[in-house]
Order: C-alpha cells, then sequence, then structure tokens
C-alpha cells in the first residue's frame, strides 16, 4: 500500500529540512524536476535559434547573381552583358536576349527576374520587372544599376504588380506561413490528444487520414480568404485551394513522422524546421537572391518556400517555373508517410520481440 503523504506534501519518513534555504532547496527540487529543466532550456536554445534565424536572413539583404536579359544593339550587347556581370560582388547574371518581347516574356515567365533594354539613341535605358515577385527585389536591382553607371538614368516599367488588396505582394508568404503552421500543429494536436507515437501503423494511417481532411479543408479556407474575402490572390481559386491543400498535408505528414521518430521532441524539431528555418528563408519578405547563402540555398528545399513560390507563380505568373517547388512539396508529404509508417512498423516489431514482464510478486 503506498505512503500518504504528510500535511506538507512530503511523504512519510522524509525528515523536514531544519533550515528555511533547506526548505526552499527541497521545494525547488520537487518544482523544477530535471525533465523540467530540459524542456525550460530546450525553450530557451529554440528561442535563440528563432533571433539569429530571422536577423541573420534579413539583416542585410545583398542581391547576388540576380538573373537579368540583356537587350541592345549587336554591336554593343556583349560589352553590355560583361559590363554588368564584373560588378563587383557579381549582383547581376546578365545574359542577354535577342528582342524586348523576347525580354518580357522571359520576364513573365520567371526565366529571369528583369529585363535591360538599351537605348542606342542616349535616351534613358528602360528596365522590365515584375514587382509582384518581390518590390524588395526590384528596388535592389534599381539600386545595383544605379551605382553601376550614375550617369545613365533608368526608367521602370513594371509588366506585373502586386493587386491592390496585395500590398507589397506578401499576401501568398503570409498564406504559405497559416498554411505550414496549421500543418504541423494539427500533428502537434492530435499527439498531445493520444500520443505523440501511435500504437501501431494502422493507427498512425488513420491518423494520417483524419491529417489530410483537415489539409483540405485547410487549403479551402486559405483559398476562401484571399480570394473572395480579401481580394488578395484573385482569379486562381482552384489552384490556391490545392496548393494549401498539399502544403497543409506536407507539413502535417513530415511533423507526424518527427513525432514518430523522436516523441514529443518531434514537435520541437517541426518548430525548428517549419518556423525558425522555413520562414525566414521563404522568400516572403525578401526574395531568396538577396539572402544570404545560407537561407538562399535551404528555402527552396523546404515546403515553406515552395509554397510561396507556387501560390505566387500561380497568382501572377501563370504557373510559370514551378515544377521544382511541386516536386519539394510532394517530396515532404510522400517523405512524410513513409518514413512514419516504416517508423511505426519497425518500433511495433521490436515491441513483439520484447519479453514478456514477470508476474509480479504477491503483495
Amino acid at each position: 500500500m503506498a505512503d500518504t503523504p504528510g500535511p506538507d506534501g512530503r511523504p512519510p519518513g522524509r525528515p523536514a529540512a531544519a533550515t528555511p534555504l533547506g526548505r526552499f532547496r527541497a521545494e525547488a527540487r520537487d518544482a523544477i524536476t530535471p525533465r523540467t529543466g530540459l524542456l525550460i532550456l530546450g525553450v530557451l536554445i529554440l528561442e535563440l535559434a528563432f533571433v539569429v534565424s530571422y536577423i541573420g536572413a534579413f539583416h542585410s539583404p545583398t542581391p547576388e547573381r540576380l538573373p537579368v536579359a540583356v537587350v541592345a544593339p549587336a554591336a554593343e550587347r556583349q560589352r553590355v552583358v560583361d559590363e554588368l556581370n564584373g560588378i563587383p560582388g557579381e549582383p547581376l547574371s546578365a545574359r542577354p536576349a535577342d528582342s524586348a518581347g523576347q525580354a518580357r516574356t522571359m520576364v513573365l515567365e520567371r526565366d529571369v527576374d528583369a529585363a535591360l533594354l538599351v537605348s542606342p539613341d542616349g535616351r534613358p535605358d528602360r528596365l522590365l520587372v515584375a514587382s509582384a515577385a518581390g518590390p524588395s527585389g526590384v528596388q535592389a536591382l534599381e539600386r545595383v544599376l544605379q551605382k553601376a553607371d550614375p550617369s545613365q538614368p533608368v526608367e521602370i516599367t513594371d509588366l506585373r504588380p502586386p493587386n491592390e488588396a496585395d500590398g507589397r505582394g506578401l499576401a501568398s508568404f503570409y498564406l504559405a506561413v497559416g498554411l505550414v503552421v496549421g500543418g504541423y500543429l494539427a500533428s502537434a494536436a492530435a499527439a498531445a490528444s493520444y500520443g505523440a507515437r501511435p500504437a501501431n501503423p494502422h493507427r498512425m494511417l488513420i491518423r494520417l487520414g483524419a491529417l489530410a481532411v483537415v489539409s483540405v479543408l485547410s487549403g479551402l479556407g486559405g483559398a476562401i480568404v484571399a480570394d473572395f474575402v480579401f481580394d488578395a490572390l484573385p482569379g486562381h481559386f482552384a489552384a490556391l485551394w490545392w496548393i494549401g491543400a498539399l502544403t497543409t498535408f506536407a507539413a502535417a505528414a513530415a511533423g507526424m513522422a518527427f513525432q514518430v521518430l523522436l516523441g514529443p521532441a518531434g514537435v520541437a524539431l517541426s518548430v525548428l524546421i517549419f518556423v525558425v528555418l522555413g520562414n525566414p528563408s521563404a522568400g516572403g519578405v525578401y526574395p531568396s537572391a538577396l539572402l544570404p547563402p545560407f537561407w538562399r540555398d535551404l528555402g527552396p528545399a523546404l515546403p515553406n518556400g515552395a509554397s510561396v513560390t507556387l501560390l505566387r507563380n500561380y497568382a501572377y505568373f501563370g504557373g510559370h517555373h514551378t515544377a521544382t517547388a511541386w516536386w519539394v512539396l510532394s517530396a515532404w508529404a510522400v517523405g512524410g508517410v513513409l518514413v512514419g509508417a516504416l517508423a511505426a512498423r519497425f518500433r511495433r516489431g521490436r515491441g513483439r520481440r520484447s519479453p514478456e514482464p514477470a508476474p509480479a510478486a504477491p503483495g
């Protein structure tokens, strides 16, 4: 029979601390267990990682090899391309284009970020841009050209500005952030209710099926808000819906796989990947070409960056230049299902091989 605690909450037989300091130490040991201390330490590490990631990504946006098409008279074309590519720091990656029409198509199909039309008669050059892909990128490009040749004026022609209700073109970024957060929070909620590690593969697949239904509803709700409620990304309802559904399910399936592998620590890993690393590298606030190398290379490989690319390019650019983003989101979704199923099956098989516990002694 278990011993009944005394009036002060201390088990019988444990002497009371003789001094106030001793009593405080005893209470501290009971209030902050080693497990609690480790959890608090983990939260602190995530907090500092959050600060480092966001400040590191955004503290000094600098263009690096922004793709630019150049249209110029044949005698000057290569010289202009070489001059742009020779700017210190390599902020531009210039390539020739045969005509203004071809350069315009390259901008709208996202093969390049901008096109420079060089005037042969001393008039201002024209810079074709699409600020719906990120106004900060256009501003950075304009500054680079002004520093390269301050004596040559440049007129900006915006081929595809953001919708009036889209502000600075950030609606796709915020929609992607909400969808990803909803995905991993849904998997975390399922873990909080029924345990981070499902008892068997069948139960895990049932839970994934529920998350798939939630993902379809999540994509539907996001499309309704972005298209019909705020008119920020109008005219592409079906595309927004299914991109949103795949985004949510990719984050949910990956989050569940992390939990099957690591238990409750899998939730922390989801926060690290999707929030601490995924959001600043997604190319929303600043295009990827303005981010430091680590975030620039990481962003397209995470669901956040892939979702931003899909939402933005379907809303403004006819779905061009999205093949890689589709593969990335699909890989996270399929990979999460496979890793979670294999880990659950392995744990179940290992549990079957474990010896039966010895029967408890009488009394």
